[in-house]
């Protein structure tokens, strides 16, 4: 008997097979692509692999991919990912004649559909209405073998919900995007890159509105007023924030000489309850906080350590561990490591985690496996490190917090100062990336009186708003639903991508905004968060058989058209506007006409330059060399931005003008110097000028583009010369011979 496994990467397959046996062989297809080969209770088992998503949407009725008549298609057919071509083939070759097909791949919807399409579509035979399922929350030996062992049906449910998320993303990204950019053709005659999503949209206007919250936000001033006294006690004024400046004078020239009474002293002790486990959010979010990673950086390291057999599986929501992970066992394997057996030899005889709300029916939170790692990357240590302490932390004892609250008077005036430690470390002693209140307590009771040494004022204004980062972007579209844990820092990560974003603290380029605007003024649909969320329960709704794929496909179709007609009927109009904004966002500089010099693509000869906005009257462009980069200071000596450029040795970058003849008098410049002779089609090499010095190039460019270095072609004229020489000596050497 013939026994087919499908997994979802590689590494993986690698995993299951030696899981299952010590004696699995790796083969290889076509000199690329690794499977494995075993033998398990009498029966031959061949582990394949999937490189995640191996087929693709595209409109069986449209040749430019636009329209709601969706197939699926392998996908190097339509996308860059060739590498796909040969993991399908090996699919198809190596499952022909099998009598069983095993889904292997992870249990989730993303992972559910990569399997389900490699066996409909790779395997073929109807092999995907017969295959069982493995599921499975670690690649570890125990928990593969278990799975093997228990094996389960597909859930349909979570293709439709997979197939229906695609579909739906499909009908908003091809067929809205293609038409704003068709908008922009239409009014402008030219071509630039637009992206719509679903969910993209809505993050997008997100973030434009809190941008426009902050533009016009108006600074307003105030006045804080504190007291300095013994024990480095500086206290403020309970009022905090003082508005009226009046006011604030007043309560300054009154405590002036003034000394304090201890109005009140009150010292409260708080408990504090471990931390929860992590899930996706909370994990992407922690290492934002402690090492600064993006949520994407922090997804990919737990894959791979979830790959590697360290951790569980990360695309989780659940902040829960049930007692059938055997955390006895886990703890076991850690305390393998002298620096983790240190914390797991004061956890409490009887192991309770401290759980949180959220559950996953596919997945507990987020744990470690016990199994200790080696050869990891730095993010993939730090990435580790942070899960192991938080798990050992969720079964750790309370701790123990105390505040010092004091009041005091100063010539009638109320002044206020905290302090803070831990009593009792408690989960804290475990968790070492939170940092420890460790505050001393003035030895004062009420009734004392404190020297004041210095009354302060400080004048500042208010602040606007807060910038979101990627991890708080997060939470906000978890908190509001949009989205799913898997998807969101793809999203993130898009909106830079297409740049309607930058920075670490998130900034909406004008583009982006422009593109809230105009979507808001004329098809307002595309970025409503109800209408998202709305399409989100209905994908959820899927598993309860609340909703079918088939009416939400319907419906999704339905306000796409709508927003197409919305579109088309405002054509000219969104397509000025959307052009404006892309021209302003690439503004670099200013042209000498006086129009802008802006940075262009040119899908023709697909290159980048910068050219003026005033063409064709004005055809100043300046060519952008492969990799540059510019920058926001300008050149001392004309004023144009400066580039960076790789250096030529290939090892770090030089900062040069963007125009190559900066600095060269142009006018006075005679013409080029003949230096010598095209090796390759005879007429002259001219000496020339570029960013790098001088060099050599044929003036038959562009047909012939040989070029040379100056120290090129002196060897080019010493090896002339001595063929030269040997020419005449051997003609001489027949001259005289015919003589004879």
């Amino acid at each position: 008997m013939h026994e087919v496994i499908i997994s979802e990467k590689p590494k993986s397959a690698e995993k299951i097979a030696k899981a299952l046996s010590k004696n699995a062989q790796k083969k290889r297809y076509n000199k690329k692509i690794n499977y494995w080969e075993l033998e398990r209770d009498g029966k031959q088992i061949t582990v394949l692999s999937a490189v995640g998503h191996l087929y693709s949407l595209t409109s069986a009725s449209s040749r430019d991919r636009l329209g709601f008549d969706l197939t699926w298609v392998p996908a190097y057919e339509v996308e860059k990912q060739k590498y796909t071509r040969d993991y399908i083939n090996a699919i198809k070759k190596m499952s022909k004649g099998a009598d069983k097909f095993i889904h292997a791949c992870d249990y989730d919807v993303e992972g559910t559909l990569i399997g389900y399409n490699a066996l409909k579509y790779a395997c073929g035979n109807n092999a995907e209405a017969k295959a069982a399922r493995m599921k499975f929350s670690t690649l570890t030996k125990k928990d593969i073998i278990d799975a093997y062992e228990h094996l389960i049906d597909i859930d349909i449910h979570q293709v439709d919900r997979g197939i229906a998320r695609h579909m739906l993303d499909y009908y908003y990204g091809m067929n809205i995007s293609s038409a704003l950019m068709r908008a922009v053709r239409t009014s402008s005659s030219r071509y630039i890159s637009l992206s719509v999503g679903r969910v993209q949209t809505p993050t997008l206007s997100i973030l434009a509105d809190r941008e426009k919250e902050i533009q016009a936000f108006v600074p307003e001033p105030y006045w804080q007023i504190k007291a300095k006294s013994d024990y480095d006690i500086i206290a403020e004024h309970v009022e905090g924030k003082i508005f009226d400046e009046e006011r604030a004078k007043k309560i300054y020239a009154e405590c002036q000489g003034a000394d304090a009474d201890v109005s009140s002293v009150r010292v409260k002790e708080t408990v504090r309850k471990p931390p929860i486990p992590f899930n996706l959010g909370g994990l992407q979010s922690e290492a934002h906080t402690v090492f600064g990673f993006s949520p994407k950086r922090t997804q990919v390291a737990a894959q791979n350590l979830y790959v590697g057999g360290y951790t569980s599986y990360p695309r989780t929501s659940s902040q829960k561990l049930p007692e059938s992970l055997e955390f006895k066992t886990i703890f076991a394997g850690l305390a393998k490591d002298p620096e983790f057996k240190k914390h797991i030899i004061d956890l409490p005889a009887t192991l309770k985690p401290n759980e949180g709300k959220k559950t996953d029916a596919a997945h507990p939170a987020i744990h470690p496996t016990g199994v200790l790692p080696s050869n990891l990357s730095a993010d993939e240590a730090k990435i580790y490190e942070l899960i192991v302490y938080r798990f050992i932390s969720v079964f750790s004892e309370d701790s123990k917090l105390e505040t010092m609250k004091t009041l005091l008077n100063v010539a009638d005036e109320k002044f206020v100062f905290s302090r803070k430690r831990v009593s009792h470390e408690g989960w804290l002693k475990h968790y070492p990336f939170k940092k420890q209140e460790n505050d001393e307590f003035p030895p004062i009771k009420k009734g004392d009186k404190l020297k004041i040494h210095k009354i302060l004022v400080e004048e500042k204004e208010t602040k606007p708003p807060a910038r979101y980062n990627e991890a708080s972007l997060i939470k906000e579209l978890e908190k509001r639903e949009l989205g799913t844990k898997a998807t969101r820092a793809d999203i993130v990560a898009k909106l830079y991508d297409r740049k309607y974003i930058e920075g670490k603290k998130i900034e909406v380029k004008p583009l982006g905004i422009n593109m809230i605007d105009t979507l808001k003024q004329y098809c307002n649909d595309l970025t409503s968060e109800e209408l998202t969320r709305g399409f989100e329960k209905e994908l959820e709704g899927i598993s309860k058989d609340k909703f079918t794929k088939e009416q939400i496909l319907e419906n999704g179709e339905k306000e796409v058209k709508t927003i197409l007609s919305e579109i088309n009927q405002n054509k000219k109009n969104i397509g000025e506007k959307l052009y404006g904004a892309y021209q302003e966002t690439n503004v670099v500089g200013e042209c000498t006409c006086g129009g802008k010099l802006i940075k262009r693509y040119s899908p023709r000869n697909k290159n980048t330059f910068v050219g003026c906005s005033n063409f064709p009257k004005c055809k100043i462009t300046y060519s952008l060399p492969k990799g540059a980069n510019i920058l926001k200071k300008t050149c001392p000596n004309c004023g144009l931005p400066m580039i960076s450029i790789k250096k030529q040795s290939g090892k770090g970058r030089d900062h040069v003008c963007l125009d190559p003849h900066c600095g060269k008098d142009v006018s006075r410049r005679r013409a080029p110097e003949v230096v010598g002779v095209c090796p390759e089609c005879g007429k002259d090499l001219l000496k020339r000028s570029g960013r790098y010095g001088d060099f050599v190039g044929c003036s038959g460019f562009p047909r012939c583009r040989f070029t040379c270095s100056l120290e090129e072609l002196n060897n080019l004229g010493k090896e002339k010369n001595e063929k030269d020489v040997k020419g005449n000596a051997k003609s001489k050497k027949i001259v005289r011979s015919e003589a004879k």
